[in-house]
C-alpha cells in the first residue's frame, strides 16, 4: 500500500515513523498542551508506562505521588484530608493554635465585657436580684433586664461571628501554604487577609439576608393560612415548609462551601466566588456535604468533650453563687469552655475546606499539574497558583 502523500494531508513518505507512542504525561491531560520537555522519541529500550489505577490514582509498580506538604499531589481520599487537616497544624503550631488562640481569646473577652456590662448594670447579677437573673422566678424579670440580656446576648454572637469570619480567612492561608510543605508567619498571614476581609464579611452578610428572607416568607405564608384556613391547615403547612427550608440551607450551605476559600486564595469578588463554588461542587455535592458532616460530628464530638467540664462546673458555681464576683467566676468558666473547643476544632475544620477545595479542583481541573510546578519551584510565589486564569 502505498503511502498518502503530505500534500494530500497524510503523513510524510520520506519520514520515518517512531515505533514509540506519547505517553500520557506527555501528552498532558485534555485541554492541556503536551509537556515542553518530551523531545518527541524515547530513548532506546523506552516501555510505556501502565495505565493509571482508578479516580487517578498511581498504578502498582510507580512511585507515589509527589508530596511536598501536607497532601499528595492527586485525587484526595477521606483520610488524606482529615489527616492533612491536622498535619498542617502540627508543621506549624505557631500560625494555626498561636492565631487560633488569640483571635479567639480576643473575641471571647469582648463577648464576656459585652455580657457582663449590661447585666450588672441592671443588677441581674447582684444576689438580692438573682430571681431576676433566672435562679428564683424569671417571670418577674424586669423589661430593662431583657432587654438588657437580649442585647448583650445580641451582641456577643455578632462579635463570635466576626472573630469567625476573620479567622478562616486566616487559616484558609496557613493552609493554602501548607499544600507546598511552606509555612507562614501570623504577620504574612494578616497581610495576606487583610485586602480580603470585607469579600469575606459580604459573603457572609448575603447568606445571613438570604436565610431571613427565606424564612420571613414561610413565616408569612403559614401565618395567613392560619387566618385564612385555620390552625389545622397552618401546622400541617408550617411542617412541609419547615422541612423545605432545612433541606434547601443544607443545599445552599453545601453549594456554598468554597466561596469563602476561593475569596482568599484565588482573590475574587463575593459573586464571583459563589459562582465559582456552585461550579466546583456540583458535579462532587454529596462527596462534598458527606466530608463536611462527617468533620462537623468529629468537631462536635471533641469540643463536647473538651467544653463539658467547664460548663458543668460553671453551672454549678451559677446555682450556688451568693456574690456577684462568685457569678462572673460562673459566667467566666462556660466561656472559657467554649473558647478552649474552639481553639482546638477551629484550624481542623478550616484544614478540612480547603483541602477539600483543593481535592475538587484536582478532580474537576487536573489543578495538581499545576500544584506539582509550585512544589518543583518553578514559580516565584507559590500563592500564585491558586488564582485562576482571567479571560
Amino acid at each position: 500500500m502505498v503511502p498518502m502523500s503530505s500534500d494530500a494531508g497524510g503523513p510524510d513518505a520520506t519520514a520515518t515513523p517512531s515505533p514509540y507512542f506519547v505517553p500520557a504525561y506527555a501528552q498532558g491531560r485534555p485541554g492541556q498542551r503536551p509537556s515542553p520537555n518530551y523531545a518527541g522519541y524515547p530513548p532506546p529500550g523506552y516501555a510505556p508506562p501502565p495505565m493509571p489505577g482508578p479516580y487517578g490514582y498511581p498504578p502498582p509498580g510507580l512511585p507515589p505521588a509527589l508530596k511536598p506538604g501536607v497532601i499528595p499531589l492527586r485525587p484526595l481520599g477521606l483520610s488524606d484530608i482529615f489527616n492533612a487537616s491536622i498535619a498542617y497544624v502540627r508543621t506549624n503550631p505557631k500560625a494555626t493554635l498561636g492565631l487560633t488562640t488569640i483571635v479567639v481569646v480576643v473575641a471571647q473577652v469582648v463577648a464576656l465585657l459585652l455580657q457582663i456590662g449590661p447585666l450588672a448594670a441592671t443588677g441581674m447579677l447582684s444576689p438580692t436580684t438573682a430571681g431576676e437573673f433566672g435562679q428564683s422566678d424569671p417571670s418577674q424579670a424586669s423589661d430593662s433586664a431583657v432587654i438588657a440580656l437580649l442585647l448583650s446576648s445580641a451582641a456577643g454572637i455578632v462579635t463570635t461571628a466576626l472573630a469567625g469570619i476573620v479567622l478562616s480567612g486566616l487559616l484558609t492561608a496557613v493552609v493554602g501554604r501548607a499544600v507546598f510543605g511552606a509555612t507562614i508567619g501570623i504577620g504574612e498571614a494578616w497581610q495576606r487577609v487583610r485586602g480580603r476581609l470585607l469579600p469575606l464579611l459580604g459573603v457572609t452578610a448575603l447568606e445571613a439576608v438570604g436565610a431571613t428572607v427565606l424564612i420571613a416568607v414561610a413565616v408569612g405564608v403559614v401565618a395567613v393560612i392560619s387566618q385564612i384556613v385555620g390552625g389545622a391547615a397552618a401546622f400541617v403547612a408550617g411542617a412541609v415548609f419547615g422541612l423545605a427550608l432545612t433541606a434547601l440551607f443544607v443545599y445552599l450551605y453545601t453549594m456554598l462551601s468554597f466561596a469563602p476559600t476561593l475569596i482568599v486564595l484565588e482573590r475574587i469578588g463575593v459573586m464571583a466566588a459563589i459562582a465559582r463554588s456552585f461550579a466546583l461542587v456540583r458535579n462532587g455535592f454529596w462527596r462534598v456535604f458527606g466530608i463536611r458532616l462527617l468533620a462537623v460530628v468529629v468537631a462536635g464530638v471533641v469540643s463536647g468533650a473538651v467544653t463539658a467540664p467547664f460548663s458543668l462546673v460553671g453551672q454549678l458555681v451559677l446555682m450556688v453563687g451568693e456574690t456577684t464576683g462568685v457569678m462572673v467566676i460562673a459566667v467566666v468558666l462556660i466561656s472559657l469552655g467554649g473558647a478552649v473547643g474552639q481553639i482546638i476544632t477551629a484550624p481542623f475544620n478550616a484544614g478540612v475546606v480547603v483541602l477539600l477545595y483543593a481535592d475538587r479542583r484536582i478532580r474537576a481541573e487536573a489543578f495538581d499539574l499545576v500544584l506539582q510546578t509550585g512544589a518543583r519551584g518553578t514559580v516565584g510565589s507559590t500563592d500564585d497558583l491558586w488564582l485562576t486564569p482571567r479571560h
